[in-house]
């Protein structure tokens, strides 16, 4: 089982970071941890996925509909502790909020017994976002996300950062200091939950 979730969970980070800038760059995928996609234990829930998405909208009015790419795995255990990996991502071939790469990465640290929401603590990378050529790096970013399984036009995925862009375009709740994003949608890859 060990084997299996570590072979899912590099095929989803894979599936969703194809797109990425090359290795040594600020915006590379790091690599997956083993010890945080350990095999589950009886009462645990295993939620994994990895593809591309939509908002169904244009979020920041460039005329375009917007969407990310996304990887992740987590091992979540009946108490609610995790382990596991999430990355959310505009790899550079699409345009979200004026921005061509932005990264949200970090290890899962807590989800709901049912799979359907991990949390944990993310470096979230922005390069361009606050002025031509400036990569700006914020650490330790609480993040939060909602998951709903299955595939492309089935399952949902909606990230909300914690502390941090509240009110920036795309953010559907201005006002409560977090940025959440609206619910994305798959149009390619799949999220399961086991």
């Amino acid at each position: 089982m060990q084997r299996s979730l570590h072979s899912t969970a590099v095929l989803a980070a894979a599936v969703g970071l194809v797109a990425c800038a090359a290795p040594g760059d600020a915006f590379a995928p790091r690599a997956m941890s083993t010890d945080r996609a350990a095999a589950p234990s009886p009462h645990s829930v295993q939620v994994t996925g990895g593809g591309t998405t939509t908002f169904g909208a244009d979020l920041d009015s460039d005329g375009d509909v917007d969407g990310s790419h996304f990887g992740f795995a987590a091992v979540i255990a009946g108490d609610g502790s995790a382990h596991g990996d999430f990355t959310c991502l505009m790899a550079g071939n699409a345009n979200f909020l004026a921005l061509r790469l932005m990264a949200v990465q970090g290890p899962v640290t807590s989800g709901a017994p049912d799979g359907r929401s991990f949390r944990g603590t993310a470096t979230v990378k922005v390069l361009n976002g606050f002025g031509p050529g400036v990569q700006s790096i914020f650490r330790d970013i609480p993040f939060a996300v909602a998951v709903t399984p299955g595939g492309p036009g089935v399952a949902t995925l909606q990230l909300t950062v914690f502390g941090v862009f509240d009110g920036v375009p795309g953010d559907v709740v201005p006002g409560n200091h977090n940025y959440d994003l609206a619910r994305e949608t798959l149009t390619t890859g799949q999220i399961k939950i086991q």
